[in-house]
């Protein structure tokens, strides 16, 4: 198995120059050479092979021993310094001081077919960085870091991937809820991949110390080496690198919002620079429409990373990046306009993105209060939103404007009560039908067309959290035929997949207050 190795980060940056891997605060430093922790009998349980085809690695490589020793820490490739990066963050906006990669280390980066790919393993030991915590993973969360980075990519969302999830054969330690009921879990490993790992809070660490050299040598390597485009060394340019990541982030929220998924812990830690989703913890997607879930435990009475708070909170995490860039570009006017711009756009894309999910490519005025309307009356009743969408598409604008009864019926089995919803609500959702079948009548693409349209904008099959549960169990009992029938289903979530036509369905009633299910924690 051969790479073609291109290390960036760890020869361009400045390193720690302290070796020992002890629990420290690290100055004047990007990363921490570190060599992951060798594991006691280690299984390769999963691969995704479309990501293996993008670096370059083939099925007889994956399957090899090699393979298996490198992304599971028992080997260092010839000529790399595995590593792991210094940076900080803002944790439910306060900040947090010194973070850094607590149990992700950083193997290499690779070229294949002129792009390159930092590899990345999660939960193969403690770092400087790790402060009280062991550096290890378990085999919960990583099997729902390896589906899900995947099926984010398949939705057509920017995300980081994941190559592989193996078993290290060692137990680990945890509190899964943090409620003081520890108990050993199976140990796992994935090795995650991506252009660059950078974060906001990259740049924020050494804003906070002070630190503007550090700080300007890792602005000029990530425009240089990821926005090209853009001149490094300059104002204007450090300007031109902000304002683009501003959309990157805009974009990437768009897209969440679209297909309802929740990030759970959108700490400045863990925003991409280059806008991409990433740190896979206590996600989840919406079950019932609300603007106020959160599947993280520990959000739960504030519910600062809920649904509808997305949008804000991404832009409260630029105003920090903004703070961190400051020192270089000294003039707040052009940082603060670019943070009103997203403002701006993200309303205009927003709804530019409902219109999509409701079949209308024209743009009338009117729109915005059809919208307004539905997101409202959504919440009215549980109403399952990946349902929802994918069953309007089969309205027909034909329809009676007072046949509020087939339309009703058409969206039926997105509610979880619908024999118990009041009339009050019916009578909404019939006024919102009769007002959305005469815009309807306002487009040009037929009833066939529009559909064809939405299919391919509102997924149907989307990573549950139930479903992971599911694959988590059966893997638990060393089953991973769900991991692997969910991983195949989750490559084509517009399709219609008849033979899969179980996973296009609410949340069971078992699953509503099941750890795992809803409760879930940023323990891993």
């Amino acid at each position: 198995m051969q790479f073609n190795i291109h290390d960036t980060f760890n020869k361009k940056l400045p390193a720690d120059l302290d070796l020992s891997n002890t629990r420290r605060q690290v100055f004047n430093a990007c990363y921490s050479f570190v060599i992951p922790k060798a594991t006691s009998n280690p299984q390769l349980i999963h691969v995704a092979d479309e990501v293996a085809k993008l670096l370059g690695i083939s099925k007889k490589d994956y399957t090899s021993t090699d393979f298996l020793q490198t992304f599971t820490g028992n080997k260092v490739t010839k000529n790399t310094n595995p590593y792991a990066m210094c940076y900080g963050g803002h944790q439910f906006g306060n900040w947090a001081g010194q973070l850094g990669d607590g149990r992700a280390i950083n193997l290499m980066e690779i070229e294949h077919q002129n792009k390159r790919w930092a590899l990345q393993l999660k939960g193969a030991g403690e770092t400087p960085y790790s402060r009280t915590a062991d550096g290890l993973a378990v085999l919960r969360s990583s099997i729902r870091e390896h589906l899900c980075s995947e099926a984010m990519h398949y939705l057509g969302i920017p995300t980081t991937r994941s190559l592989s999830l193996a078993l290290s054969g060692d137990q680990v330690l945890r509190d899964i809820l943090y409620d003081g009921n520890s108990a050993y879990e199976k140990g796992a490993i994935v090795c995650r991949t991506a252009p660059s790992f950078i974060r906001f809070g990259n740049f924020e660490i050494f804003a906070s110390r002070n630190d503007k050299n550090t700080l300007k040598t890792l602005l000029d390597y990530t425009i240089t080496e990821f926005y090209p485009t853009i001149q490094a060394g300059t104002k204007e340019g450090y300007l031109d690198f902000f304002n683009t990541v501003v959309q990157q982030t805009l974009h990437m929220i768009i897209h969440w919002q679209r297909v309802g998924f929740v990030h759970g812990v959108m700490n400045t830690d863990n925003m991409s620079i280059l806008g991409l989703t990433i740190d896979y913890g206590p996600y989840g997607w919406l079950e019932g429409y609300d603007h106020n879930w959160t599947p993280n435990t520990t959000d739960r009475q504030f519910k600062r990373y809920s649904y509808g708070n997305q949008p804000k909170i991404g832009l409260w995490n630029l105003y920090q990046l903004a703070n961190a860039l400051f020192p270089l570009i000294e003039d707040a006017k052009p940082l603060e306009e670019a943070l009103n711009n997203y403002n701006t756009a993200y309303k205009i894309e927003h709804y530019q993105m409902m219109r999509n999910k409701l079949g209308l490519i024209e743009t009338l005025k009117t729109d915005e209060k059809l919208i307004d309307d539905l997101e409202r009356i959504l919440q009215l009743s549980e109403t399952d939103m990946t349902l929802f969408f994918r069953s309007l598409a089969s309205i027909s604008k034909s329809i009676k404007i007072d046949d509020s009864n087939t339309f009703l019926t058409t969206i039926q089995d997105a509610f979880y009560a619908f024999d118990e919803i009041k009339e009050v609500i019916l009578k909404e959702w019939k006024e919102w039908f009769s007002y959305y079948i005469k815009r309807l009548e306002k487009e040009s693409l037929s009833d066939l067309e529009r559909k064809d349209y939405m299919n391919k904008i509102n997924p149907k099959y989307v990573l549950r959290n139930y479903m992971a549960q599911l694959a988590i169990d059966a893997a638990d009992k060393g089953d991973y035929s769900l991991l692997n029938e969910l991983y195949e289903l989750l490559k084509n979530p517009y399709e219609e997949q008849p033979e899969h036509e179980k996973w296009f369905a609410k949340r069971p009633e078992w699953a509503r207050k099941k750890v795992g299910c809803s409760m879930l924690s940023c323990s891993s």
